[in-house]
Parts: C-alpha cells; sequence; structure tokens
C-alpha cells in the first residue's frame, strides 16, 4: 500500500495513524440507526411505484419499430454468420480433399 492509500484509509477511519487496522466496534446504537433507514415492505412498493410513474415509456409504435429493427439485424446477422461458416467449411474441406 502506498502512502497515498494510507492516507485515504486514516482519513477515512479504517487504520491508525500507524497503519494498523482499526478495531470497529459496532454500537446497538449503530445497528438501530442502519435498520431505522430501512424502508418498510410497504413503503418499498410505494416507492417502486411512484419510480414507475416517472419513466417515459414508449409508444406501441416505437416498440413495434424497434421490435422490427432487432429482428431484422437478429436475421441478417444469423444468415450472414451461417453463410461464412458454410463457406469457410467449403473452402477447408476443398483445400484438404486435393
Amino acid at each position: 500500500m502506498n502512502r497515498e492509500q494510507k492516507r485515504m484509509m486514516q482519513r477515512q477511519g479504517q487504520v491508525g495513524a500507524d497503519g494498523a487496522p482499526t478495531a470497529r466496534r459496532t454500537s446497538a446504537q449503530d445497528v438501530q440507526r442502519r435498520r431505522s433507514d430501512r424502508a418498510t415492505p410497504r413503503e418499498f412498493f410505494r416507492q417502486v411505484r411512484e419510480e414507475m410513474r416517472q419513466v417515459s415509456w414508449p409508444t406501441r409504435p416505437e416498440v413495434v419499430n424497434y421490435t422490427s429493427i432487432v429482428l431484422f439485424v437478429l436475421i441478417f446477422m444469423t444468415s450472414l454468420i451461417f453463410g461464412l461458416g458454410l463457406g469457410f467449411s467449403h473452402f477447408v474441406s476443398f483445400l484438404f480433399t486435393k
């Protein structure tokens, strides 16, 4: 570990001045504070619903357009790779049969 990393870890309280790791004790207050920061399942789903309302959903014509583009590219790339594989296999078999 270099000096810069050591200084940063000292600022964060992960190591002491001598470079030895500091023992972190979790007090009951720390545990209680972390538990109080959690959302209840009901609050979590409410927040999820609020976030989903803010999503900019595509329209039906956009979905159809994007889907058709993806399917076209998929078919094109599959046929291209199949054609190249078939061509190379015929070429290699031609080389070894002569």
